[in-house]
């Protein structure tokens, strides 16, 4: 199914992908799953959403995202791109390599002030040409961040007692509400500024690759609320990513580097 020229196949599963790693190249196949913020049930979504995947990846991944394929199947045999009725599609991407992500570089401790200064750089090259649109700046608005929160709010619920205290879960909860009354004019500010573009949407340590050019992959496809959003978020998720596992000075320095470059 994968060519002659595969010696050797890793499947690793999410809760929404199978994904097939080979020695080259890296096959993605959405499941055909509906989370309600995410609807991949029909193969019909399926094909819009890898096509999405592709097309959107490709903002910051030279040569990484190389198409989508149907999966066809002749009565006999599964193929990619072969003869027969299409029965799903795929994602094929070339194959990084584990040992330039930036999270297996962070664990061995080799990450350099210099580094995340190219990160920074990449990453403010990004922001700079994303798009923006009147849409886009709806998804900036306090009604549009308050619904976001609260939803986080509601679905982290059960958790306290676990993960979170309840009194943690207040305060952040009351701290959140008050933002959203004590700044509506930077927040509006910040929709007047452009600030408010198609991101990257899951942008942390497991999704930056170190090579040159620095290659930035998997971003949010399935649903752009995820993903339109307020540039200055977009690279908070990553310094948040750095300061959980201990990297404070580098998400310092990752700030710096995206100032300076973005201005």
């Amino acid at each position: 199914m994968y060519g002659p020229d595969v010696s050797e196949i890793q499947i690793i599963q999410t809760h929404i992908s199978f994904v097939t790693l080979t020695d080259k190249h890296v096959y993605k196949i959405k499941k055909p799953v509906n989370f309600g913020f995410l609807d991949f049930s029909t193969l019909e979504k399926r094909k819009y959403y890898c096509e999405k995947e592709v097309e959107l990846n490709s903002r910051f991944s030279q040569d990484v995202y190389l198409g989508v394929l149907p999966i066809t199947f002749d009565g006999s045999n599964y193929a990619i791109d072969g003869e027969g009725e299409i029965i799903d599609y795929v994602v094929k991407m070339r194959r990084l390599s584990d040992d330039d992500l930036l999270k297996t570089q962070f664990k061995k401790g080799m990450v350099t002030i210099d580094e995340m200064k190219r990160i920074g750089e990449a990453i403010a090259g990004f922001h700079q040409q994303a798009e923006r649109s009147k849409e886009i700046d709806t998804f900036g608005s306090k009604e549009t961040l308050k619904f976001n929160t609260d939803e986080n709010f509601e679905q982290t619920q059960e958790f306290i007692g676990q993960t979170i205290t309840q009194t943690q879960f207040q305060e952040l909860q009351t701290w959140t509400n008050e933002f959203y009354v004590n700044n509506q004019e930077l927040i509006q500010q910040r929709i007047l500024d452009g600030n408010i573009r198609d991101c990257h949407g899951d942008l942390h340590m497991e999704h930056i690759c170190l090579t040159d050019p620095i290659v930035i992959f998997d971003c949010i496809e399935f649903n752009d609320r995820f993903r339109y959003s307020d540039i200055l978020s977009d690279i908070s998720f990553l310094m948040m990513d750095l300061e959980f596992n201990g990297g404070d000075d580098l998400s310092k320095s990752l700030r710096q580097a995206y100032l300076q470059a973005f201005n």
